[in-house]
């Protein structure tokens, strides 16, 4: 598949994972919700290259998950704040994270916790019209002609 077929996927899945689908993108977005928002300060949390950072920025700009504000006119200088669709990624980080705690622990590894409680939180995937937790009841992936 390339990104022209995947993007045209009628899969959602596949066609976020047509711009999310790298460690790098993710990593950037988890970053970001930590309160990143420059380029120095994302090369120098994820050890990345300058050029695939740029990359990565500029793809997740053009994707609406972040946009450019500029902080300092002279020099010009931008900084990259999470959009909406940004700031609505972060229950898919938590619950990345939360499967990588089950089933890629091991030794020391970061904790998400409530803020207000000071407890460490344990996400789950609720369906809002069944209230059912999803994994819970069986499901099927219906394409758009009805298929």
């Amino acid at each position: 598949m390339n990104d022209k077929n995947i993007c045209a996927d009628p899969c959602p899945i596949a066609r976020c994972l047509a711009f999310l689908g790298d460690a790098w993108s993710l990593l950037i977005l988890r970053d970001a919700h930590i309160g990143l928002t420059r380029f120095d300060q994302f090369r120098k949390s994820l050890g990345i290259a300058p050029t695939m950072l740029t990359r990565r920025l500029a793809t997740l700009t053009e994707e609406g998950m972040l946009e450019k504000r500029l902080y300092s006119e002279r020099p010009p200088r931008e900084e990259y704040v999470l959009t909406a669709a940004g700031r609505d990624f972060l229950p898919v980080l938590v619950m990345l994270g939360a499967w990588g705690h089950q089933y890629r622990g091991g030794g020391p590894l970061v904790r998400i916790q409530d803020v207000e409680t000071g407890e460490d939180i344990k996400p789950v995937a609720i369906d809002a019209v069944t209230g059912a937790e999803i994994g819970t009841r069986p499901l099927r992936f219906v394409l758009p002609d009805g298929g």
